[in-house]
């Protein structure tokens, strides 16, 4: 059966981790949160490792404990700090920079022995960026900075990589998640800011773990290098005037 690492397991993570585990295929969970992440590990028959990505080693060395051949990687894991760059610190920037870009570009050369190794035709990454790289926002320069790196690191790695593992990255719009708490507890401001999409609502987890999971399968096996958007319509249509 293929074999997964899911790093993050909050939020799209956990959706994902639990669409691949549907479908029969073996997980390895990553995340920081030791408790939270041996409940879902049960759950779902994974094996797990505590590991915070933002301190040194710690990732790769959770990687290398999966062992053996990896036919898929995904690289989870995201922040949402929105703030004017007058109020923006270089330590916010490096921050927003070590947890989504560094982490992803880590994860990935700690896994690059166990993709190579899979015995399916092409292994499988994947990474996540946001709708604010190619639709400005203000106050997001942060986060916009690192997402936009992903994007960068994970065309260069299906360059790279072609064709024995396969690269692409998801680009949601806002979704319902943990990490998203602060602006959709209020049903008044999610409202709003579901208006703003062609296809009126919020993400759900499983609107970008259902596009995660095909493209972490052997049917987009033709597929790579893309940063694809699961957002509503936002990136790219206007329905109003």
């Amino acid at each position: 059966m293929p074999r997964h690492i899911i790093i993050g397991t909050s939020g799209i993570g956990g959706a994902l981790a639990r669409r691949l585990a549907g479908r029969g295929d073996s997980l390895h969970l990553i995340s920081r949160n030791g408790a939270a992440l041996a409940e879902v590990a049960a759950e779902l028959g994974a094996t797990c490792t505590a590991a915070d990505v933002t301190e040194p080693g710690a990732l790769e060395s959770a990687i290398v404990q999966a062992g053996g051949q990896i036919d898929g990687l995904a690289y989870c894991v995201g922040s949402i700090n929105l703030k004017a760059l007058s109020r923006l610190t270089e330590q916010d920037g490096l921050a927003d920079f070590q947890l989504n870009a560094l982490g992803a570009f880590r994860a990935v050369k700690a896994a690059l022995p166990g993709l190579n190794a899979t015995a399916q035709t092409n292994a499988s990454v994947l990474l996540f960026s946001t709708v604010a790289v190619q639709q400005g926002f203000a106050s997001h320069a942060s986060v916009a900075m690192a997402k936009g790196a992903v994007e960068g690191l994970a065309r260069a790695l299906a360059a790279e990589l072609a064709p024995k593992v396969r690269v692409n990255a998801i680009a949601p719009s806002l979704t319902r998640t943990p990490l998203a708490s602060g602006f959709t507890a209020s049903e008044q401001t999610a409202a709003a800011i579901a208006a703003l999409h062609p296809l009126p609502r919020l993400g759900t987890p499983d609107d970008a773990a259902a596009l995660g999971a095909l493209l972490l399968s052997p049917e987009a096996g033709w597929i790579t290098g893309q940063v694809i958007g699961v957002d509503g319509g936002r990136s790219s249509l206007r329905v109003k005037g």
